[in-house]
């Protein structure tokens, strides 16, 4: 199984987030498969016909595509993590397209074997890039106000968790083959790579609506896991029980089903679908009426069901 090797300071330093760039790939990987989680189905229906007709035009690009995504690996000009947070997809594709043609087929090597014949064509860096950002443009440009607020969501619940059970109870359940081992070991995978050292380097967790997780880095001193967004959060609402609806209200009663692990503001924005001044007005009578309760998480206030409120849901028939 795949391993980081890692100590307190760089557990100490490493944090959630999100990247434009992950996204994108996460969605051209997920367009390209057969096998797509029911909650990302209809996004997928919705546009793989049109990046088929794309690389029907391109027959460059769908070739360093193939060679690119392997059986458990995939090119590593394609998976590098932002440097900073909140980058936009053009900042973080600087350093795919500052690499030569030589580097693309090396890294297309290590994915899947040797590289077909269309790809001893040049300009191989600004091909991918350009796929990338078709990819954005016409699939997620759009929606990404959205998915940034579902992957913020999730940001935001592991956050607390790490407060709550440190670093093991903030990976628990983060994606298969994800674990924390303990003694400085981490698990990123479940294949049989050879673990890999990154003591004094800079580590990520960064969410995405994947199909996945996967591994990786900008050499030589910052790495990633790239891991998928629960899909109770990218498939929406549950059904609520109506007695409860009619007794707090639909969007009250929302918020309050919501509320089974602690969650901010924002990710309950992501979450129900209602509006910030909606969702902020709701919490402040769920917590004068005890059904509630908060505390403050850095800069984020935490929201979570009391036993007051875990029993109303509870006495709430189906």
């Amino acid at each position: 199984m795949g391993e980081f090797v890692v100590d307190a300071d760089v557990m100490a330093r490493a944090r959630f987030g999100t990247s434009q760039l992950t996204e994108t790939l996460a969605g051209l990987r997920m367009l390209l498969s057969a096998q797509v989680p029911p909650w990302h189905r209809p996004w997928h229906d919705a546009h793989a016909a049109a990046l088929r007709a794309r690389l029907d035009d391109d027959p460059v690009g769908a070739a360093l595509l193939r060679a690119a995504f392997g059986r458990t690996w995939t090119a590593d000009f394609l998976t590098v993590p932002p440097t900073a947070p909140d980058l936009t997809l053009d900042e973080e594709l600087t350093y795919l397209e500052s690499l030569d043609d030589d580097a693309v087929r090396a890294d297309l090597e290590v994915a899947t074997g040797p590289v077909p014949p269309e790809l001893s064509a040049t300009g191989l860096a600004r091909t991918a890039a350009g796929l990338l950002r078709w990819t954005w443009a016409h699939t997620i440009r759009d929606e990404w106000p959205r998915r940034r607020r579902v992957l913020r969501a999730d940001v935001v619940a592991r956050t607390a968790r790490l407060s709550s059970g440190g670093w093991s109870g903030a990976i628990d359940g983060l994606a298969p083959g994800v674990r924390w081992l303990a003694h400085g070991r981490l698990q990123v995978n479940a294949h049989p790579y050879p673990p890999r050292d990154i003591r004094g380097r800079d580590l990520l967790f960064i969410a995405a609506h994947s199909r996945g997780s996967w591994v990786s880095w900008r050499l030589p001193d910052t790495f990633a896991v790239v891991y998928p967004v629960t899909g109770a959060l990218a498939a929406g609402p549950a059904p609520l029980p109506e007695p409860l609806v009619r007794l707090l209200g639909r969007a009250r009663a929302r918020v309050l089903a919501a509320l089974d692990a602690p969650r901010s503001t924002t990710a309950l924005v992501a979450g129900t679908g209602l509006p910030l001044g909606s969702v902020g007005g709701h919490l402040r009578v769920l917590l004068d009426a005890g059904l509630l309760e908060r505390r403050r998480s850095g800069r984020e206030v935490l929201y979570w069901r009391s036993d007051a409120g875990q029993a109303l849901l509870e006495a709430s028939p189906a």
